[in-house]
């Protein structure tokens, strides 16, 4: 009788372990799938400022210096500019290579802008690279246009508006 009760009791605890288990990993699972949501709606949420809107069409609207002498020689105002919008590339590549948002958001929202303001920013983060010498500046930022260039060319995605997409969602 005894053994029996052994038995029973050690299945018992085996049968909780395992439920223990299974609830434990479903709530990381969670905790990760949440964690990532938040990141991407902040993501989304940056990019709708006023203040991104204003560095995007400065950098955009600008030659771009290509060293860190012609840099230097900007007013401090626009130094800063051009300053944080790189950081913020290179913060949103960052984040795309950690795995914390998908490369589809970018792609989505501001897509061969990313590629573009690289190219403008190439010779000037090539300079600092070379000369600082600081090998590593604007290096996610670059992996990041890379990556949407390569999308773009080998698997270019249709247009939202044209796909049909709007009726599958229920719009």
């Amino acid at each position: 009788m005894n053994e029996l009760i052994t038995l029973v009791a050690n299945l018992a605890l085996t049968l909780s372990f395992i439920v223990a288990l299974v609830f434990g990993i479903a709530q990381v699972r969670t905790a990760a799938s949440d964690r990532r949501e938040r990141l991407t709606l902040e993501a989304l949420r940056n990019f709708q400022t006023r203040e991104f809107a204003e560095l995007a069409l400065y950098v955009n609207s600008r030659t771009l210096p290509v060293n860190r002498k012609e840099m230097n020689a900007l007013p401090i105002e626009e130094q800063a500019m051009l300053f944080q919008y790189g950081q913020e590339m290179e913060g949103l590549g960052i984040m795309v290579a950690e795995g914390l948002i998908n490369l589809d958001l970018v792609d989505k929202t501001l897509g061969s802008f990313v590629m573009t303001t690289w190219e403008k920013y190439k010779p000037l983060f090539t300079d600092i690279r070379e000369k600082q010498p600081d090998p590593y500046m604007g290096e996610y930022f670059q992996w990041l246009a890379e990556r949407i260039n390569e999308r773009m060319r080998d698997q270019p995605r249709e247009p939202f508006y044209k796909n049909g997409a709007l009726v599958k969602a229920g719009r």
